[in-house]
């Protein structure tokens, strides 16, 4: 039986989290909070969790949104459980370290439980799914849709920033259907021109400066072209950035 992620794992995130790449997290975390109550809209859900917290970037702004009465957070990593406690969130009650699989709380605990860029990373994601299953009567996950002709060329990159999954929305649909999940909400979204524009170094000239801006700008007219060229069912599995969805278990897995 699979009882932790493997050592190797373990020790590559044990000391990710620091306060030099906090002010990235917390862009990308106002995002993925932004998905998350977009496919939660009309629903009422007072004790929820995050499964893979990291140093909390998403927490923060769900704790600032008031959608969510009571705040739990699980998480692997030393370095990113000290980052979060640091940041003294009025309404998280309770951080605890977890084996990557397990989760230390009783069988629908939890209003709703989500995995935001999570699944992307697990070494076994049925075992996790399940587990969120277990523990919550809902669930909210997204995962980034990587996937592109030639992605094996790409494996280094990846694996330099721990993706050992690549999914479509489709594949990852088929994951969770699989598992007897039932997709009540989904969203697909698109990187903010915000996180481009932190990623630009800050010595970047002025002349290329804006012509990126130019070029950020021009995005939405590019897409329009790309998705009239591809047709909507194509475009939908292969242009956006990320894929997220509201979800609840319809029993147990069942294999003909």
């Amino acid at each position: 039986m699979i009882r932790s992620v493997s050592s190797a794992l373990a020790k590559a995130y044990d000391e990710q989290y620091s306060d030099a790449l906090t002010g990235w997290r917390e862009i990308g975390g106002k995002y993925k909070a932004r998905n998350i109550l977009e496919v939660c809209r009309g629903q009422v859900f007072r004790r929820v969790l995050e499964c893979g917290a990291g140093e909390g970037g998403v927490l923060k702004f769900l704790d600032l949104s008031d959608a969510f009465d009571e705040l739990y957070a699980i998480e692997i990593s030393d370095s990113g459980i000290r980052q979060l406690e640091k940041r003294n969130l009025p309404r998280l009650r309770e951080v605890r370290k977890f084996d990557g699989y397990e989760i230390p709380y009783a069988d629908k605990h939890f209003d709703m439980a989500y995995c935001t860029h999570v699944i992307e990373h697990v070494e076994h994601p049925r075992v996790l799914l399940r587990e969120l299953k277990r523990v919550s009567r809902f669930q909210v996950l997204e995962v980034p849709l990587e996937y592109s002709i030639g992605v094996d060329r790409r494996s280094k990159d990846f694996l330099a920033y721990g993706h050992i999954n690549i999914y479509t929305p489709s594949l990852f649909k088929f994951l969770l259907k699989s598992e007897a999940f039932e997709i009540l909400a989904e969203e697909l979204s698109y990187s903010a021109p915000e996180v481009a524009r932190y990623n630009w170094p800050p010595n970047v000239g002025l002349g290329t400066a804006i012509t990126r801006e130019i070029m950020l700008r021009l995005d939405p007219l590019r897409r329009i072209v790309r998705r009239i060229q591809k047709g909507r069912a194509a475009y939908e599995e292969y242009y956006f950035s990320a894929y997220t969805c509201l979800a609840r278990a319809t029993g147990d897995l069942e294999v003909l």
